[in-house]
């Protein structure tokens, strides 16, 4: 049975069968995170859906520490080689590849690209932003990345049994347009993320909860909680 950790912010980990990968580890700075980086077991993989600082994080210095695969968007991919992580798998949106510890897919999402930090500036890094679908012991997860609504989402309309959206506005979407998509991808589950940890994205999930109503289950989960499915 997969297992979700939600680290906060966007920070999801994934386990399966002794595979562990965490999508955008925004950890050392996220000051809601109920942990550091330290403190992730053994990684397989680090994905990431854009190089905003906030989901970028610490992936590179995981990828260095656990010899862990970092999968994003060519040029982010790039600008992570360029830090030194030894093993990179570059992929751009509609491809697909099959991992050792899992089939993951990369999906449109609508938002920034530029690569914050070191050597940046150029916008050599300037890649486009992601969404994954990654399936593991026979169950699909779909962490949208930041996005606003989109109607791609449609094309997702029941393959997905957990799909991790943003509710907290201003930067992605807010709770009204989460909504609509949980309507567009029709999930098992949906588990709210990227709210709260600033002021300027403060969200109710519970609001989302009850907006949603029966169109999907609606998990919310504190940082460091887990959920089995």
């Amino acid at each position: 049975m997969p297992t979700l950790t939600f680290h906060g912010h966007s920070c999801f980990e994934l386990e399966h069968g002794g595979k562990r990968l965490v999508i955008d580890p925004f950890l050392s700075a996220n000051p809601k995170a109920d942990i550091g980086p330290a403190k992730l077991g053994r990684l397989d993989a680090v994905l990431i859906t854009h190089g905003h600082a906030d989901h970028l994080g610490d992936a590179v210095q995981l990828a260095k520490k656990h010899g862990a695969t970092i999968v994003a968007p060519y040029e982010l991919a790039m600008y992570c080689g360029d830090r030194g992580v030894e093993n990179v798998h570059s992929m751009h949106i509609g491809g697909s590849h099959e991992f050792p510890f899992g089939h993951v897919k990369m999906v449109v999402a609508i938002h920034g690209g530029m690569v914050e930090g070191e050597a940046s500036a150029s916008g050599r890094y300037t890649t486009s932003p992601c969404g994954y679908v990654v399936t593991m012991g026979g169950k699909t997860v779909y962490h949208t990345g930041d996005t606003a609504l989109t109607m791609d989402m449609q094309l997702l309309q029941g393959r997905v049994d957990v799909m991790c959206l943003p509710i907290g506005d201003n930067f992605t979407m807010g709770i009204e347009d989460a909504v609509r998509a949980v309507e567009f991808v029709k999930p098992k589950v949906a588990i709210p993320m990227h709210f709260g940890t600033f002021p300027v994205i403060e969200a109710d999930p519970m609001a989302f909860k009850t907006q949603v109503g029966t169109r999907a289950e609606v998990v919310v989960l504190q940082p460091g909680a887990s959920y089995g499915f």
